[in-house]
C-alpha cells in the first residue's frame, strides 16, 4: 500500500482524553499507518500512556509505528468515581492547555511535509482552531457516535416547517426516540456548545461505523449538509480489528472461556465512564445468579479523570460468598479486561452493555447481540438503533425509568430472554449475519475497505 506520495503526507490525531474516544482514534491510527503514512498521536502524557497500556486487538509492538507526542499539562483534580456523576467534567480544561503545543507541532510538520492532515475529535475542535492559519494543513472532524445518533440529533432540532426533505418510508425512524433529558449534565452541555463554535471549518467528517450497518442514516446526514462537495463524509469503520491476532498474552478470563460451550456465556461490562451503586450491584449479582446462565462480569468503577492517579478508592462490593457460589459458571473480573478478545471468543453469546458507541461497534463487528442498558450521553439512542433498527438486542430497562433501581427479577428475565429463548437465538443469528457482513466490508474490495482507500487517496491527492 505504501508509495512515495503517501510518505509526503503526515496525519495528526487529536483525541478527546476519555478512554472510548482515545481508543477509537488509536485504532484509526493503525489503519492509516498500514498505508505507509506517518501518524502523530497528540495528547497529554497521562492519557497517551493510558491508551497504550489498554490497547486491545493489536500487538503492542505495533505501537512503535505511531509517533506519540506526550504533552505536559498542569495538575488537575481527579475525584473518586461517583455513580451520580460522569467522570468527564474534570477533563474539560485539557483542550485549553493543548491548543499551543498542538499548533506548534502542526507548524513543525507543515515545514517538513507536502500536506498535514489533522483528524480531531469533535470535542477537541478548539484545540485545532489554528489549522486555517497553518500552511498545507487541513482538518477532518471525527464523530465518535453512530450515524443514526448524529442524524437524529440534527434532524429533531430542525422545525417541521423547515425540514429540507422528506425521509423515505423504507428508512426506519423509530417513533419513540428517547429524549436527551438526563443524558448529560448542564456542564457537559455547555462544554459541547463551546466546542461547536469551532465546527464548520473542517474539510470532511469521519465516522467509526459502516455503511453496512447504518448507511442510510449517514446518507441522510450527507443530504442534510446539502451534498456540499467541499465537505466529504468518510465512513471508515469499524476501526477496531475484526480478527484477533492471538499473539498477545492471554488474560485469565479467555482461558476460562476456552472451557465453555459455544455461545453459552453472557459478557457484562458498562465501560469506563459508569459506576453502579451498591444496591444496583447487589440486584445485578442476584439476577445473574438466578438466571442460571454462564457469565463474565467486569465489575469496576468508572475511570477517574486521571486513570493513573494515586489514592485508594472504594472498590465495588459483592454479596458475601457470591463469587464462591457462582465459581462453576461465572467469573468476576475486577481489572481492565480485554473486551475485544472477549467479544471475539466463540463462547460469548451475548453482551450486557451500556451501549457506548465504542462497545456497540465492537459488539456488532464481532456478531454478538446486546442486552442494552444505557446509562448516559448518546447511549439511549444507540440502544434504540441496536434493539429497534438492527433487531440484535433487547432493552434491560426503558430510558424513562432511568431513575429507578433495576430489579434482580428484571435482570434475570432479560438475561434468559437473550440467552435461553427462541427470540434470543434469532437475535443471535441476525447479529452473527450482520457481523459477517461488517467483517467482509473491511476486507479487500469491501465497502469499508474501498472507503478507506478513497480517504487515503483524498488526503494524498
Amino acid at each position: 500500500m505504501e508509495d512515495q506520495n503517501n510518505s509526503q503526507v503526515a496525519v495528526v490525531m487529536v483525541p478527546y482524553p476519555a478512554q472510548s474516544h482515545l481508543n477509537q482514534l488509536l485504532h484509526l491510527s493503525h489503519l492509516i499507518v498500514s498505508y505507509g503514512i506517518p501518524v502523530h498521536y497528540a495528547g497529554s502524557a497521562v492519557h497517551n500512556n493510558q491508551v497504550k497500556v489498554r490497547v486491545q486487538g493489536l500487538d503492542s509492538d505495533r505501537l512503535t509505528k505511531i509517533n506519540f507526542h506526550d504533552f505536559q499539562i498542569p495538575p488537575y483534580i481527579s475525584p473518586p468515581p461517583n455513580p451520580d456523576q460522569l467522570p468527564l467534567e474534570p477533563l474539560f480544561h485539557i483542550p485549553t492547555h493543548l491548543r499551543k503545543p498542538v499548533s506548534e507541532l502542526l507548524e513543525q510538520l507543515s515545514a517538513k511535509y507536502r500536506r498535514v492532515i489533522v483528524v480531531h475529535d469533535c470535542l477537541m475542535a478548539s484545540v485545532v482552531q489554528d489549522v486555517k492559519l497553518i500552511p498545507k494543513t487541513e482538518s477532518f472532524q471525527f464523530y465518535p457516535l453512530s450515524g443514526f445518533n448524529r442524524f437524529i440529533d440534527f434532524w429533531e432540532n430542525i422545525p417541521e416547517s423547515d425540514k429540507p426533505f422528506q425521509i423515505d418510508q423504507s428508512i426506519t425512524i423509530p417513533r419513540c426516540i428517547p429524549s436527551t433529558e438526563g443524558t448529560v449534565t448542564p456542564e457537559i452541555l455547555r462544554f459541547v456548545i463551546n466546542q461547536s463554535k469551532f465546527w464548520g471549518t473542517e474539510s470532511g467528517r469521519i465516522y467509526n461505523t459502516s455503511r453496512v450497518i447504518e448507511g442510510a442514516y449517514v446518507e441522510l446526514s450527507e443530504k442534510l449538509s446539502g451534498n456540499n462537495a467541499e465537505t466529504k463524509h468518510f465512513v471508515l469503520g469499524p476501526f477496531n480489528p475484526v480478527e484477533m491476532s492471538g499473539n498477545q498474552k492471554r488474560h485469565r478470563c479467555l482461558k476460562w472461556l476456552d472451557e465453555q460451550n459455544k455461545g453459552s456465556v453472557i459478557f457484562i461490562s458498562f465501560g469506563s465512564s459508569t459506576s453502579l451503586t451498591e444496591e444496583q450491584i447487589e440486584e445485578l449479582a442476584t439476577g445473574l445468579e438466578r438466571s442460571g446462565q454462564k457469565f463474565i462480569w467486569v465489575l469496576r468503577n468508572a475511570d477517574k479523570a486521571d486513570g493513573f492517579s494515586s489514592g485508594k478508592d472504594k472498590n465495588p462490593v459483592l454479596p458475601e460468598g457470591y463469587e464462591e457460589r457462582v465459581k462453576d459458571r461465572g467469573m468476576v473480573v475486577r481489572e481492565w479486561a480485554p473486551q475485544l478478545d472477549i467479544l471475539a471468543h466463540q463462547s460469548i453469546g451475548g453482551f450486557m452493555s451500556h451501549c457506548g458507541w465504542n462497545s456497540s461497534i465492537e459488539s456488532i463487528s464481532m456478531g454478538v447481540p446486546i442486552a442494552a442498558w444505557p446509562m448516559h450521553s448518546e447511549q439511549p439512542r444507540n440502544a434504540v438503533l441496536i434493539t429497534e433498527v438492527l433487531g440484535i438486542g433487547v432493552l434491560v430497562r426503558e430510558w424513562e425509568d432511568r431513575g429507578k433501581l433495576v430489579s434482580s427479577v428484571t435482570i434475570e428475565s432479560t438475561v434468559k430472554r437473550l440467552m435461553a429463548t427462541k427470540e434470543g437465538a434469532e437475535m443471535r443469528k441476525r447479529a452473527s449475519e450482520l457481523g459477517d457482513s461488517v467483517r467482509k466490508s473491511v476486507s479487500k474490495g469491501g465497502a469499508s475497505s474501498l472507503e478507506m482507500d478513497a480517504f487515503i487517496a483524498h488526503i494524498t491527492r
